[in-house]
């Protein structure tokens, strides 16, 4: 099925999607329209265009491929399935994931991965081949983040990324890391951390047609939360 997106509203669009019987869905010439697969499980979504707020919220086993940039709250707490944007997203993406993968080109906004958690066979991945915005895994209690910075644009994240983190971890590429709170432990990834990165960036490489030997070939480092101190000084002015 292929859904001309142009002129339709965010509910007519969505009443289209909703009341097709077909797995594989195509949309072309999106324009902001909102709400896009949530809740979906089983279809395969194609979209080109610039999906709006909400895409793919509660995802629950779809797969979502955008052709295009995303706006905020894509993967809002989703639950199973994969999204994979061939360009840039903006704020709070993957906001409370507790499953599934989110896989985006480019950059990403502001309060990426916050609150992003595991439970039981259910760990949520987020990779990121351009750079992240400030509080970069807020709050973050599970999970894998990995943001890459390609292009080698500068530190990879802006400020107070894993503020609050008692959970998952974090991969930054690269060593030219940003100023991070005292409570998080950071250290350079050993071959122990390689080895689990490294079908990470196999799914990454193969979605975007990138050469995995070259984007291994730097340093990485690993964030993960301080356990001995969970709770001290969760919002700090003091950063190493």
């Amino acid at each position: 099925m292929v859904i001309q997106a142009k002129n339709l509203l965010s509910p007519q669009l969505n009443e289209y999607i909703r009341a097709s019987a077909d797995r594989d869905i195509e949309v072309d010439a999106l324009f902001g329209q909102r709400y896009l697969a949530c809740g979906s499980s089983g279809r395969h979504f194609i979209l080109r265009g610039t999906p709006g707020n909400g895409l793919g919220q509660y995802l629950n086993g779809s797969t979502v491929e955008v052709y295009g940039n995303c706006q905020e709250a894509v993967g809002d707490t989703m639950n199973e399935g994969t999204i994979v944007i061939h360009g840039s997203c903006g704020d709070a993406c993957g906001y409370a994931m507790r499953g599934g993968s989110i896989f985006i080109e480019g950059n990403v906004g502001y309060r990426a991965g916050i609150h992003m958690k595991s439970y039981l066979d259910k760990a949520p991945l987020l990779v990121v081949g351009g750079t992240a915005g400030s509080f970069l895994g807020e709050y973050q209690a599970g999970g894998t983040i990995v943001v890459l910075d390609l292009d080698g644009t500068g530190t990879p994240v802006g400020n107070f990324c894993g503020m609050g983190m008692y959970g998952g971890k974090i991969f930054l590429r690269g060593d030219r890391l940003p100023a991070l709170p005292d409570r998080l432990l950071v250290r350079e990834a050993d071959a122990a951390d390689r080895a689990e990165l490294s079908p990470i960036l196999a799914q990454f490489c193969d979605r975007f047609g990138l050469d995995q030997a070259k984007v291994e070939d730097a340093p990485f480092h690993v964030l993960t939360p301080d356990s001995a101190n969970p709770y001290r000084q969760l919002y700090v002015t003091n950063i190493v």
